[in-house]
């Protein structure tokens, strides 16, 4: 297993229980954190890592030598410029090419493009190994489905779809992965149709959230509640539950740059993705200007005025910092020269400070705060309450609910 993030290490350990798995990672204090039964990302419980006994980590390239299966999870982001960034994967894919051998099968799980597997990764492989692929060695691809945070749809329980180079090398990754699954797989008829599956499941969710936040900026104008709209129009038995809000994280916030930039590399300008980017890109600095009207109608606001951000993880219940849109309200509001401290009772302080220069704050002191922003809703957030969470502020505090946590007559303004 070629990386033990979020994706890789719930799989490792679920193959762990039935096949000897080498679970391989650049971090040293990933590997040490593992062999000592923790995972500080929270998905597996320390009593799942004792199951998979014939699970063991590693971080030289050595160990991998004596595998014949190879899984691919190591994160594709974008780069500055909102452009696939395939560095991780083409450093994985330099990797295979030095321990694969002949009858090797290495299956990518990462997101990409629709052939991107066969045109970027492959031909690495080939070049570092000098095997043939489709002769010496086979490919195949099986998108990941993880979901951060959730305790119900775990790896085993979420259909899996699969594919291959060839039919038999299909056959074997499906029959691979439908020991552990207990959710069943679907075989898709080629690797190309698998990564466009997995790339388009995220689109879809973008677009749809992109609809709800712009719907949410028309009913702001118009000074109609968006969630009374959601609940009313939810009675119809096929309305779609989505909800405004800011869209990060590893997938939502970034699959669709890879499917965009595929099109743009065949001739196609694809608009209505790209709109949809904009806008979801943009709901950062929409709610941090909504914050700065409310409290400039309130009180006034200068260099002293203090914010405290609740929540930093770009989504509930999980510690995952990766491209959480949190940080554009927060660069929003100090640009206005405000002072902002962040609270998150899940996200790692040293992470926070190395990936975005944010210094956390231990429990917020009462009667500080000008400006209370409510960005995640956090179960800890949701057992303070109302009057909790405003004891944090001055008695003339704004209270601002991006998620909709708290109910609509108690705060002073929400998406």
């Amino acid at each position: 297993m070629i990386g033990l993030g979020y994706v890789g290490l719930p799989l490792a350990v679920e193959l762990g229980k039935h096949y000897p798995v080498i679970g391989y990672d650049l971090s040293p204090t990933r590997l040490e954190e593992l062999k000592q039964g923790r995972d500080s990302s929270l998905e597996v419980e320390p009593e799942a890592l004792t199951q998979a006994h014939l699970l063991s980590f590693t971080g030289d390239p050595a160990d991998l030598r004596g595998c014949n299966v190879y899984i691919v999870t190591v994160p594709t982001p974008i780069n500055a410029h909102r452009q696939p960034d395939f560095g991780p994967l083409e450093s994985a894919s330099q990797l295979l090419g030095k321990v694969v051998k002949p009858g090797c099968v290495v299956v990518f799980e990462s997101t990409v493009y629709p052939g991107a597997t066969e045109e970027v990764c492959v031909p690495i492989i080939e070049k570092e190994s000098g095997l043939e692929y489709n002769q010496d060695f086979f490919a195949g691809y099986s998108p990941e489905r993880i979901n951060p945070g959730d305790k119900e749809h775990r790896v085993t329980t979420i259909k899996k779809v699969t594919s291959g180079s060839t039919p038999e090398a299909a056959d074997f990754v499906d029959a691979l992965y439908r020991s552990v699954i207990t959710a069943g797989t679907h075989l898709a008829s080629s690797i190309r149709v698998a990564e466009a599956a997995k790339v388009i499941e995220n689109t879809q969710r973008d677009l749809n959230i992109a609809l709800i936040n712009e719907l949410a900026l028309i009913f702001n104008k118009l000074d109609i509640d968006t969630e009374e709209v959601l609940a009313a129009a939810g009675t119809k038995w096929n309305f779609l539950p989505f909800r405004p809000g800011l869209v990060g994280g590893h997938c939502i916030g970034v699959d669709p740059y890879y499917l965009t930039h595929k099109a743009q590399q065949i001739g196609y300008h694809p608009e209505i993705i790209l709109a949809g980017r904009r806008l979801n890109d943009s709901m950062g600095a929409y709610v941090a200007g909504q914050v700065i009207k409310l409290m400039t109608r309130r009180c006034s606001i200068d260099k002293e005025s203090r914010i405290l951000i609740l929540g930093l993880a770009f989504k509930e219940n999980c510690p995952d910092l990766r491209n959480t849109r949190v940080v554009d309200i927060i660069r929003e509001l100090e640009d206005y020269g405000l002072q902002c401290d962040v609270h998150d009772p899940w996200v790692n302080p040293s992470e926070a400070e190395h990936e975005y220069g944010i210094r956390l704050i231990g429990q917020p002191a009462a009667n500080q705060y000008d400006g209370i922003l409510l960005a995640v809703a956090h179960r800890q957030f949701v057992e303070l309450g109302v009057e909790s969470i405003r004891a944090f502020g001055k008695p003339n505090a704004v209270l601002y609910d991006v998620k909709a946590l708290l109910p609509r007559d108690a705060v002073d303004g929400r998406l």
